[in-house]
C-alpha cells in the first residue's frame, strides 16, 4: 500500500486530478446510498444536477491529491502553485496578537489550506489544527505523521485537545477546524444548515469567547487541469453576536459556512454525512 501511495505522490497534479475524477465516478456509480445522499444534501442548498456531477469529480480529486500532500517531506514546500486571496487582511488579523480561529468547511482542498497557511504564516503564528483520528489504524498513523509540519501542529478532538487549543489561542497563535464536521455528543447543538437541523459544533465560538480570539474563514479552491490552488481568507459573513446563546451562535456559524460554500458549490463534499446524529 505504501509503495502505491509513494508512487502516486510523485505523479504530477494534473494526472492525479484526472485519475481522481475517474475515482469519483466509480464511487458515484458504485453506491446508490452515496448518490442519494449527495443529491439530497445538494437539493437542500438548491444545487442543480450539473453541479452535483462536478462535485462527484472534485471529491475524487480530493482523494487522489492526498498522497502528493501527505507524503511530501515535512520541510519541503508545496509542489504546486498556490496563490492567495485575502492574505493581507489575514496578516492584519494575526498582527493583533489576539489569536485567530480559522474555520475551514469541507470545501475544495482543505488539506492544502492548512499547509499553505503554515508556509505563509506558520513561522510567526503557528497553526494547531483540530482533527478527529481515523478509525482505520493505517490511515490514522499516516494522518498523524503527514499533517504535522513546520508551523502546523495537530490536536485530537478530545478534552485534552481542547485544552491544547485554548492554550494556543491565549498565546496569540492560530487554531484551525472544520466547523461542518459532526462533533461528538456533548460538544454541539442542533442548528439549521441549508434549512435542515444539523448537529453543529459549539467549540469554535466557545474558544473565541474564552480566549478573546477572532473568528475567520480559510478555504482553498482547487484550480482546473492541475494548475494549483487559490487560498481564500475572509471574514465570517454572519459573525455570532457577543450575547448569542449556543444555538444562535451555531446558526450564525452555519450561515457563514453556507455563504462560503455557495461561492464554489461544485467543490463541496455533498456526500458527507452531515445530518447524522452525534457520536459518543
Amino acid at each position: 500500500m505504501m509503495f502505491l501511495l509513494r508512487w502516486l505522490g510523485r505523479r504530477p497534479l494534473w494526472l492525479l486530478h484526472a485519475l481522481g475524477a475517474g475515482l469519483g465516478r466509480l464511487a458515484w456509480w458504485g453506491s446508490e446510498r452515496y448518490r442519494r445522499r449527495m443529491r439530497t444534501n445538494a437539493a437542500l442548498a438548491g444545487v442543480d444536477e450539473a453541479t452535483v456531477r462536478a462535485a462527484v469529480h472534485e471529491a475524487g480529486r480530493m482523494i487522489a491529491e492526498l498522497p502528493r500532500l501527505w507524503l511530501r517531506p515535512p520541510g519541503r514546500p508545496l509542489a504546486d502553485p498556490v496563490r492567495w486571496d485575502g492574505d493581507t487582511w489575514l496578516a492584519g488579523l494575526l498582527e493583533a496578537h489576539r489569536g485567530v480561529v480559522l474555520l475551514t468547511p469541507h470545501l475544495g482542498s482543505f488539506e492544502v489550506a492548512g499547509q499553505a497557511y503554515a508556509e505563509r504564516f506558520g513561522e510567526q503564528w503557528p497553526m494547531t489544527a483540530l482533527y478527529r483520528p481515523a478509525e482505520n489504524a493505517f490511515v490514522r498513523r499516516l494522518e498523524e505523521t503527514a499533517r504535522a509540519r513546520p508551523g502546523l501542529m495537530t490536536a485530537p478532538a478530545s478534552v485534552g485537545g481542547v485544552r491544547q487549543l485554548l492554550r494556543v489561542l491565549k498565546a496569540g497563535q492560530t487554531v484551525g477546524m472544520l466547523p461542518d464536521q459532526v462533533p461528538p455528543k456533548g460538544m454541539g447543538v442542533w442548528a439549521p444548515f441549508f434549512g435542515k437541523p444539523a448537529f453543529t459544533m459549539t467549540l469554535a465560538v466557545r474558544l473565541a469567547r474564552q480566549s478573546g480570539a477572532a473568528l475567520a474563514v480559510l478555504w482553498c479552491e482547487r484550480l482546473p487541469r492541475g494548475q494549483g490552488y487559490v487560498v481564500h481568507a475572509q471574514p465570517l459573513a454572519h459573525p455570532p453576536a457577543e450575547d448569542a446563546d449556543e444555538v444562535a451562535a451555531a446558526t450564525a456559524i452555519n450561515a457563514s459556512m453556507e455563504a462560503v460554500i455557495r461561492q464554489c458549490p461544485q467543490q463541496y463534499l455533498w456526500g458527507y454525512f452531515r445530518y447524522k446524529g452525534p457520536s459518543e
